[in-house]
C-alpha cells in the first residue's frame, strides 16, 4: 500500500528509480526477450485529449473529485479506464505519455480519482477502510459503494462511452481496484490490482507474521495522516536507525515524537498488536469468493512493501475461477517497478531485457483492449513470470508450477548446507548465538535514509543489497552449499522449518534464502562474491502456533517454528552457492522484540529489552531447513 512516489507524478520517479544502477550483471545464460507487439500507427498525440475536472456526488452527500481525459475526437466510443488514489491527481497527464503510454495509444477514456478524505475530495480518510457488513443500510459507504457510484456517474454524465470500465492501480491504487472488484458494478468489465496489499498484518505493509514493520509504518501513517496531503516525517538526523534506536520502546512514539498528535493509524498499532477482527475485517481473503470480472493480478519479486497481496490474491481467486480470467504476472521489480521505465536494471542487477517494456505493452494494453475492446485474443497463459538467473519469461497453467516438487536444504555443523538431512551423532546439534535488542542487525548498509527521503532513499531496492554488510556479526547464523553441480531451478513454494529455543520467552526469526554469486565472475567483477536475497520473511515467535493467541516460549524448550517465505522463480546458475542467513532482528523495518513477555509489545518498557540466547537445532529429530518448489534444470 505504500506511496510509490513523493507527488501526483508517479511516472518521473519509476522512471528514475529504475531506469538508474550501478554496474550491472550480465547474465551468462540470459535468453533474448520474447518479441514485442508490432508497433502500429496509432496516431497517438497527448495534445488531442481533453482535460476536464468534476467533483461526483456519493450516496451520502460527499463529493469525490476526479480528473479526466479523453481524446475529442474519437473514431468509436471508448471505454473507461479508472484509478482511484490517496496520493493526489494533479499532475496526471503526465501518464499519458510515460506509465499509461501505451493504454493512451490504444485510446481510453481516463479518470483519476482522490479518494474520499484526501486532497481535493471530502469526506473522512479511512487508512484501508474494511468493506461495510452485507446487512449494512444503503446509504453506509465504503470504498466499493465510492466506486459504483463514480462509475454510475461517469455513465451517466460523460458522452462518448462504449459502457465498459476497467480499473488497475499499483499499491494502494491496487487495493482500490481489488475493492472495485469485488464491487462487481456490471459495466466493470476488467480489472488489474498491481502490488495490492490483502492483509496487513499477516504479510503486507505494515506486519509480517505480526512483527511490525517499525520504520515503514509509523513513516507512511504520517505520510497518510498528518494531513489531506502526502506529508514527510522531518527526521533530525540522517541515519534513521540510530533515530529510532534512541527513541527506546514503541510507546515513546507517542509519548515523545507524537505527542498530542494523533494519527489513527498509529494508534490501531498500538491497540491491536495481535490479529484480532481489527485486522480481519480489512483482510481480503473472506472477500474474494464472488469475484466474476477477468483479472490481471501483477507482482514483483522484489517488491519491499506489498508481495505477500497479489500473490495471494490471485490464489483466492484461483479457487473460484471457472471462466479461466484470472491471471498473473511476475517480474523482477520492485514496488510498482513495472510501471514506468525499462525494468531492466534493479539494483546493481541486470536482468537481461527491459521487462517493464514488455509488460506494459505485451501483457497489461492487450489484457484491456481485449475485454474492454473486444480487441485480439484474449490471454492463453494463466501466470507468466520472470525466471532470474537465467533471465527468462517462463509461462505455466498455474501458479505455483502443478509439475514442481519439494526440496530440503538441511542446516548441517560447520555453516555447511546441503540436500541431504543430518547424520545422528553431532556432539553439540545447535547453533549459538546471542541477540541483543540493543544492538539488532540493520535491514541494509548503514546509513538508512528515512523511506521517503527527499534526495533519494535506497528503501526501494534494498531487497537486493549485498548481504556481506552483515558477515561477521554473531548474532546471524549462515548456511552455505558448495559450488552447485548443475543450475537449481526454483519455481513455487519456499517455506522455513526451524526448530529453535531461547533463553528467554519470545523472540523474531529472520530467515533469507540467497543467491551466492562466485568469487570470479566475469560477466561484471564488480559482482564477485555477491549475496543476492532471493526470498525471506520473519516470525514474530509469539504467534508460531495462534495469530490471534500469542503464547511464550519456554525457556530452553526445543520449539518447532515454520516460517513463509512465499514464492519466487529464480535459476541458481551452476557455480554459484546457496546460502541461508538466520538472525532475530532487523532493524528498524521490524521494530525490536524485548525477547521477555510482554503482553503487547507497544506498552513494553525499557527494561523489558534483554539480550537472550538464541539456538538453532539441527539434529536428526530436529532438522532445521529450507524446503523449496523446483524444476528439473532443462
Amino acid at each position: 500500500m505504500g506511496r510509490i512516489a513523493r507527488t501526483a507524478l508517479l511516472t518521473l520517479l519509476l522512471v528514475a528509480v529504475t531506469g538508474a544502477g550501478l554496474p550491472a550483471q550480465v547474465a551468462p545464460a540470459a535468453s533474448p526477450a520474447p518479441p514485442a507487439l508490432a508497433p502500429r500507427d496509432s496516431g497517438f498525440d497527448p495534445a488531442k485529449y481533453v482535460h476536464t475536472s468534476a467533483d461526483i456526488p456519493m450516496r451520502d452527500g460527499v463529493t469525490l473529485h476526479v480528473e479526466i481525459f479523453r481524446p475529442s475526437e474519437p473514431a468509436t466510443p471508448l471505454p473507461f479506464l479508472f484509478q482511484r488514489t490517496p496520493y493526489g491527481v494533479a499532475g496526471t497527464a503526465g501518464r499519458l505519455t510515460g506509465s499509461y503510454r501505451e493504454l493512451a495509444e490504444e485510446g481510453y477514456i481516463f479518470v483519476f480519482q482522490d479518494i474520499r478524505g484526501r486532497y481535493r475530495s471530502g469526506g473522512t480518510f479511512v487508512m484501508q477502510r474494511p468493506p461495510k457488513p452485507v446487512d449494512a443500510p444503503r446509504d453506509a459507504i465504503d470504498e466499493q459503494t465510492d466506486t459504483n457510484d463514480s462509475i454510475d456517474w461517469l455513465l451517466a454524465n460523460l458522452p462518448g462511452h462504449n459502457g465498459r470500465v476497467g480499473m488497475l492501480g499499483v499499491s494502494y491504487d491496487g487495493w482500490t481496484a481489488a475493492m472495485g472488484m469485488l464491487a462487481g458494478h456490471p459495466a466493470l468489465r476488467a480489472v488489474s490490482p498491481q502490488a495490492s496489499p490483502a492483509d496487513m498484518w499477516v504479510g503486507d505493509d505494515f506486519h509480517h507474521n505480526g512483527a511490525f514493520r517499525l520504520s515503514y509504518g509509523f513513516e507512511y501513517a504520517w505520510l497518510a495522516e498528518a494531513s489531506r496531503e502526502n506529508s514527510d516525517f522531518a527526521f533530525d538526523r540522517y541515519d534513521t536507525y540510530q533515530w529510532y534506536l534512541e527513541v527506546g520502546p514503541l510507546a515513546n512514539i507517542q509519548s515523545r515524537v507524537l505527542r498530542d498528535r494523533v494519527l489513527p493509524t498509529w494508534t490501531d498499532f498500538a491497540t491491536h498488536p495481535d490479529y484480532d477482527e481489527f485486522w480481519q475485517r480489512q483482510a481480503m481473503r473472506s472477500h474474494l469468493t464472488r469475484v466474476t470480472v477477468p483479472t490481471l493480478n501483477v507482482a514483483g519479486w522484489w517488491d519491499q512493501e506489498d508481495f505477500y497481496g497479489p500473490l495471494l490474491i490471485y490464489d483466492e481467486l484461483e479457487r473460484h475461477d471457472r471462466n479461466a480470467q484470472n491471471f498473473l504476472v511476475v517480474g523482477p521489480w520492485r514496488h510498482g517497478g513495472w510501471s514506468g521505465g525499462p525494468g531492466q536494471v534493479l539494483g546493481r542487477i541486470d536482468f537481461g531485457s527491459p521487462t517493464g517494456a514488455f509488460y506494459r505493452a505485451n501483457i497489461q494494453a492487450p489484457f484491456f483492449a481485449h475485454y474492454l475492446k473486444d480487441r485480439g485474443a484474449p490471454r492463453r497463459t494463466e501466470a507468466q513470470v520472470f525466471e532470474s538467473g537465467s533471465n527468462q519469461w517462463r509461462t505455466f497453467e498455474a501458479w505455483p508450477p502443478r509439475e514442481a516438487t519439494t526440496r530440503a536444504l538441511y542446516f548441517h555443523p560447520g555453516g555447511r548446507l546441503a540436500f541431504t538431512p543430518p547424520a545422528a551423532g553431532a556432539r553439540d546439534p545447535f547453533d549459538a548465538y546471542v541477540s541483543d535488542p540493543a544492538k539488532p542487525v540493520p535491514y541494509r548498509p548503514r546509513p538508512i535514509e528515512p523511506t521517503y527521503y527527499p534526495r533519494g532513499s535506497s528503501w526501494s531496492t534494498w531487497l537486493l543489497e549485498d548481504q556481506r554488510f552483515v558477515d561477521g556479526r554473531p548474532d546471524v547464523v549462515t548456511y552455505v552449499t558448495e559450488a552447485l553441480p548443475e543450475d537449481v531451478v526454483l519455481a513455487g513454494r519456499i517455506t522455513a522449518k526451524l526448530f529453535v529455543s531461547t533463553t528467554g520467552q519470545d523472540a523474531d526469526w529472520v530467515v533469507k534464502l540467497i543467491d551466492v554469486y562466485p568469487e570470479e565472475y566475469p560477466p561484471n567483477f564488480r559482482l564477485g562474491g555477491y549475496q543476492l536475497m532471493v526470498a525471506n520473511d520473519v516470525l514474530r515467535g509469539r504467534y508460531r502456533d495462534s495469530r490471534e493467541h500469542p503464547a511464550p516460549f519456554t525457556p530452553g524448550q526445543v520449539t518447532p517454528v515454520t516460517i513463509d517465505l512465499h514464492s519466487q522463480s529464480y535459476r541458481f546458475l551452476k557455480g554459484h552457492r546457496i546460502m541461508v542467513q538466520v538472525q532475530s532482528s532487523w532493524f528498524p523495518v521490524i521494530d525490536r522484540n524485548p525477547q521477555t513477555w510482554v503482553p503487547n509489545i507497544f506498552e513494553a518498557k525499557a527494561e523489558d529489552f534483554r539480550a537472550q540466547t538464541h539456538r538453532l537445532w539441527r539434529s536428526p529429530s530436529h532438522a532445521s531447513r529450507v524446503e523449496i518448489q523446483v524444476l528439473p534444470p532443462t
